[in-house]
């Protein structure tokens, strides 16, 4: 009931297929539950924290989670909210995409011993197995297809056209809810709201193979993350932001966060830490009172980047952030640079001593030596965080963080990244 309550105060809970049901089975027992997650790429991202997340919150409840890597899903593609087909992959491709998120979901759940230890498990495992009369005998048999047209996921797809591939995708997901619940007794499964149809389908496909007009199976789902601006949740002008540090890095990680409109970052709180309620309160009244202090976007960036990566991580970010904002560059290493400036013009050079004017028109900085002179002379050109006006000066081995980098800084925010080959 307190699991329940909690998720609600969060706006957590989109749907229950039976929430009477669902609070007395979460009372009575230690409850198996399961999310999926199919391995359409190398990385999650942080479109897939709120579901690992959840099954994180069902278990710290006591009850005890199965994260589901769709090792065979994953070479059909689900259609729920997409207007396309999927771009199918190899099996060798998918195999390999489900290895690294098995590993990125244990930095997450708690995997080691204990009566609540989550597991994880790959649906390649029967799916592979069947034979295509077992499937349209034992499981296909179940489905009409009037009831599957019905269902949303496939609904919206009839206009643009769906492939009999995709169109089977829902009973392969109700048969891992199937699967599951006589192997593992596993009676609750959770997911995004679009997620809702291939839930249902799975408690109609158990409550079919068994024969039985009621069974102990419940469905749950989150809602749909928007954002008041309107722009999609978890993609920037870079792209997704990644769980993987490298593709996103944990300095690009933290400052998603930070960015956090105040118009969302209360209810990213509620969403995706684990702070109390309380103190989510508390923080609200620092964004209604002195918003311009970010407080509530600090401790959000701070909390998640610390959850999906580590503390060692979340202090790098930390000294990127001050180091940038202070100016202090040269208090950064050469790993640090690369992230912090991941995306600012980059310039090769063979030359690790040049003259600093002819450094500013060999990287394209200043648009000729003329010119220059007169942002070194006016003060508008700093190396690594300090101003330079000095016309004459030749770049040196101080000037070289690591004797990989040098930062230049052309007036208030302009930055460019040296790289010396």
């Amino acid at each position: 009931m307190e699991l329940l309550k909690d998720l609600q105060q969060r706006g957590l809970i989109n749907q229950i297929t039976d929430e009477d049901g669902l609070t007395s089975h979460l009372n009575e027992k230690q409850v198996t539950l399961y999310c999926g997650f199919d391995p359409t790429g190398a990385s999650l991202h942080i479109g897939h924290l709120l579901p690992i997340l959840m099954l994180k919150r069902f278990q710290q409840a006591g009850h005890r989670p199965i994260a589901l890597v769709g090792g065979g899903t994953g070479m059909i593609g689900d259609p729920s909210g997409r207007s396309s087909e999927r771009q199918l992959n190899e099996a060798s491709v998918v195999h390999e995409y489900s290895e690294k998120i098995k590993g990125q979901l244990a930095k997450i759940l708690n995997f080691d011993e204990g009566e609540n230890a989550a597991v994880a498990r790959n649906n390649f495992e029967w799916l592979s197995e069947m034979t295509i009369i077992d499937f349209l005998r034992d499981t296909g048999k179940h489905f009409g297809v009037n009831y599957m047209l019905s269902k949303e996921s496939v609904e919206s797809r009839i206009e643009q056209g769906i492939s009999f591939t995709e169109f089977s995708y829902m009973i392969l997901q109700s048969l891992d809810f199937q699967k599951l619940n006589q192997k593992e007794n596993c009676t609750l499964q959770i997911g995004g709201s679009d997620q809702w149809g291939n839930i249902t389908a799975g408690l109609e496909l158990i409550r079919r193979a068994r024969g039985e007009e009621e069974v102990e199976a419940y469905g749950l789902t989150m809602p749909l993350i928007t954002k008041a601006d309107g722009s999609k949740f978890g993609k920037t002008a870079g792209g997704a932001i990644w769980l993987d540090p490298e593709a996103t890095s944990p300095y690009e990680f933290y400052q998603f966060w930070i960015n956090a409109d105040d118009r969302d970052v209360i209810k990213f709180l509620k969403y995706f830490t684990f702070l109390g309620m309380d103190e989510i309160a508390e923080l609200e009244k620092e964004v209604q009172e002195q918003p311009e202090k970010r407080v509530a976007q600090r401790r959000l960036a701070e909390e998640m980047t610390k959850l999906v990566h580590d503390e060692d991580a979340l202090a790098q970010a930390e000294r990127i952030t001050e180091a940038l904002f202070s100016g202090d560059i040269k208090s950064l290493s050469g790993q640090e640079i690369e992230q912090g400036f991941k995306d600012v013009p980059a310039f090769s050079s063979s030359d690790k001593e040049p003259q600093l004017v002819q450094l500013l028109v060999d990287t394209g900085i200043s648009s000729s030596k003329r010119q220059a002179r007169e942002d070194i002379n006016n003060g508008a050109v700093y190396i690594n965080g300090e101003r330079n006006q000095d016309v004459k000066h030749q770049i040196n081995e101080e000037n070289r963080i690591e004797d990989r980098f040098t930062i230049i800084r052309r007036g208030k925010k302009k930055y460019f990244l040296v790289r010396y080959e």
